[in-house]
């Protein structure tokens, strides 16, 4: 039989092993490149307990997605037994890196076992996986252990059935492993083993910044209770006031600085050890520089037995930041650490294991109960996503497509027959290093499955980098409409199938007549998708400049209520904040639409209400005075919503255009909010009215198109109020409601929904 799945590196064979000794089958078991082969012989009925068994008892990472048994005559096998590994077709599935077991967290505390205090402990139900990997199927001459030759006391582990070692690819001990080192900023190693883990841990302590190398890159790491240890690391990264992760030791300790739920302690202790985004709790250790004026922190456990080794060494919690500068992508090498990090880390905490690809940290929140991934990386990455509910039947034969993804919170995804790989989080592609960690990417997963691409499938922004590879790549490249590429991520996710409505609201996107998207409805349809609705348009001034100044969304906002005029409006905040030049310039842009392109973006929007309510006006990183109206929402008094008007489209001649989407005005909605505003009613009671009106605005949309199913996706919907509201009211309604949870609604989502549109047909040759 063979068997498809993530069924490599978790014990998958002996386990095989043992169920057939167990049952005194003789037979085979073998590693190759699509999965899993077996071979048993006996009686017909044992054998059909022997399938049974095979996929109720699996290893608990094990995830199988095909069992296809073929009936054989018997051969006359004498017993049972493990074979080497073949090549062959590439359709194994390659598991996420996984936190330590107990187990191994058990031998790294024991003075008596061999393996204590040694950072890199591991078996085959934890440790490196993707982070390793250079090729399948998964051996280890096949990985970056490959340098290192297991001692005598290690590779009887690797080769008896019985050990939960046996054929763990990482295996290694003090003796014949990996090994630690604390070097200096010029390379120097200045101590080795668990002495360079003590000194580690007691310059952290006396506020230096440390960069440690764990399973996909580098944190640097700094004591999270120190203020000027903190700002400086801020100073050197050039990260004004983003908030950074936080390690703990436990999840008693998590509770100690946040409000955790039994949803968000599972995710903290789960193989995954993402970070888990929670409220902050008075009275923690954390230093408010971590997340300046903000009520919630990222917290997440150790990933890996050095850094374990290193919080129980510390006792107290730590900032673990990606080990890279602004818009570059993680430091994965000791050397290439040593230069881009130079300046910025005073030590460097190393090991001579090499990283074969990068992973980031994976962000996870907590939406309506379920888990929400908003960066998607270590633990998560590259476990695929599948086409079949969202596709006619491809088969193991259909051509592969390239989706490349967009241009912020890049990644990339590659189908093989009815599977969509998505990579792991590269991030924005504003740097050279990030450029290149792109196309490496891609490079990668092509040769990791052996696929060629048939045709590239991309956003029809022209000045995506991640546009230009397309175009110029030897393949056929298909362009996808941004909003309609983060429809098809989240139906593809919740294996839907049209007809459905899709929600797509974000910052911004490219949109089929060149103007800037943001706030869009589409009906989903077997023959396409339609746009059937969107945000009134509103002008932009300075385009990009007005992402960083709120203020210029919220006098565009003021301009289409009330023209030149709300240039004048010296008593509402964003407008008495500007000085009179800059109101001047803002006017005429306005006016004139000097630079003033048209936008739906309900980003935007939120963007001009949290100014309006004089919450943020200028913003620091991307989505600031979004997440601040929202925080600001959470302490709000659930009452009346605001009025709006939707617009109907309406017809062109026929051949010329289809009929154009509705307008849901938003100009009442805004108007009532300034009126409550002049009023003196609390900024936290607008904010929550405005979000709870964005609800009642996709639930009437909802009901002008009619259709049972909706799904939810883009940037705003990263929001938890936001999402709740409308989820629930969408219920109340009668609809039924998608969002994501494993894919992010962000754009890290936006290279399956181009794969999915161009195995759909649904995309445009470019």
């Amino acid at each position: 039989m063979s068997i498809r799945g993530a069924v490599q590196g978790v014990g998958f064979r002996p386990f095989v092993y043992r169920l057939a000794a167990e049952m005194s089958l003789p037979g085979w078991v073998i590693n190759s490149a699509a999965g899993v082969i077996v071979e048993v012989e006996g009686r017909p009925e044992t054998l059909r307990e022997f399938l049974v068994r095979l996929e109720r008892e699996r290893p608990p990472r094990a995830v199988v997605h095909g069992l296809e048994p073929c009936w054989l005559d018997p051969v006359g096998f004498e017993r049972f037994e493990i074979r080497h590994s073949e090549g062959g077709e590439r359709r194994t599935l390659i598991l996420p890196d996984i936190a330590p077991c107990d187990d191994c967290l058990r031998e790294l505390r024991d003075p008596a076992d061999r393996r204590y205090r040694y950072p890199f402990v591991n078996c085959t139900n934890c440790g490196p996986r993707f982070t390793i990997i250079e090729g399948l199927p998964y051996d280890r001459p096949l990985t970056t252990m490959k340098r290192f030759r297991m001692c005598p006391a290690c590779q009887a582990e690797y080769d008896d059935p019985r050990d939960r070692r046996f054929h763990a690819q990482p295996n290694a001990c003090p003796a014949c492993g990996p090994r630690l080192q604390l070097w200096a900023p010029d390379g120097r190693c200045l101590y080795e083993a668990d002495e360079a883990l003590r000194y580690a841990a007691n310059a952290i302590s006396q506020g230096l910044i440390v960069a440690v190398k764990g399973l996909g890159g580098f944190h640097l790491v700094v004591d999270a209770r120190h203020d000027a240890a903190i700002e400086r690391l801020r100073e050197a990264k050039g990260r004004e006031e983003k908030p950074f992760a936080v390690m703990v030791a436990g999840v008693d300790a998590a509770r100690h600085e946040c409000e955790v739920g039994a949803l968000e302690a599972r995710l903290l202790a789960s193989p995954e050890a993402p970070i888990v985004l929670m409220d902050r709790r008075r009275g923690g250790s954390i230093a408010a520089a971590v997340a300046p004026r903000n009520p919630t922190l990222g917290l997440m456990l150790p990933s890996t037995p050095l850094h374990h080794l290193l919080l129980a060494e510390l006792q107290h919690p730590v900032v673990a930041t990606s080990g890279n500068r602004a818009d570059e992508t993680i430091c994965t090498d000791e050397r290439e650490a040593l230069a881009r990090l130079a300046g910025l880390a005073d030590l460097f905490l190393v090991h001579d294991r090499p990283i074969a690809r990068h992973a980031d940290d994976s962000i996870v929140r907590v939406v309506l109960g379920r888990e929400l991934l908003l960066r998607r990386a270590r633990g998560y990455a590259p476990l695929p996503i599948g086409l079949a509910g969202t596709t006619a039947a491809r088969g193991d034969e259909a051509p592969s497509v390239l989706g490349v993804g967009a241009h912020l919170k890049n990644t990339v995804a590659i189908s093989v027959g009815e599977a969509v790989f998505v990579s792991q989080h590269i991030g924005d592609l504003e740097t050279p290093q990030a450029n290149e960690a792109f196309e490496h990417v891609i490079a990668d997963l092509e040769r990791m499955y052996q696929v060629s691409r048939s045709r590239v499938a991309c956003d029809l922004h022209p000045d995506y980098l991640s546009t230009a590879y397309a175009r110029a790549a030897a393949t056929p490249a298909i362009g996808v409409q941004h909003h309609v590429a983060h429809v098809l991520s989240c139906m593809a996710e919740n294996e839907q199938e049209p007809p459905l409505l899709g929600v797509a609201w974000d910052g911004n996107g490219f949109g089929e007549d060149g103007r800037i998207w943001g706030g869009e409805w589409f009906e989903v349809a077997a023959s396409g998708v339609r746009r059937v609705a969107s945000l009134s348009p509103f002008g932009l001034p300075g385009g990009d400049a007005a992402v960083r100044d709120a203020r210029r969304s919220a006098a565009a906002l003021l301009f289409a209520l009330h023209g030149g005029a709300a240039l004048a409006m010296d008593d509402l905040a964003p407008i008495a904040s500007l000085p009179p030049i800059e109101r001047r310039t803002l006017r005429t842009m306005l006016e004139r639409g000097l630079n003033t392109p048209l936008t739906s973006s309900a980003g935007r929007l939120f963007d001009g209400v949290a100014s309006l309510l004089n919450l943020r006006h200028r913003v620091a990183y991307e989505g600031q005075a979004a997440i601040e109206l929202e925080w600001a929402a959470r302490g709000g008094r659930p009452g009346c919503t605001y009025p709006f008007v939707i617009h109907e489209g309406r017809e062109f001649p026929p051949g010329e255009r289809d009929e154009a989407p509705a307008l849901v005005d938003w100009q009442p909605m805004l108007e009532a909010l300034i009126a409550d505003l002049r009023a003196g009613a609390p900024a936290a009671d607008l904010a929550r009215r405005f979000h709870d009106t964005l609800a009642e605005m996709i639930v009437a949309v909802a009901s002008r198109q009619g259709l049972e199913r909706v799904v939810l996706s883009g940037g705003c919907f990263q929001n938890r109020c936001l999402t709740e509201r409308a989820v629930t009211r969408l219920r109340e309604a009668g609809f039924r409601p998608f969002w994501h949870q494993r894919i992010p609604p962000n754009d890290g989502g936006i290279a399956l929904g181009q794969v999915v549109a161009a195995a759909w047909g649904m995309g445009t040759q470019r």
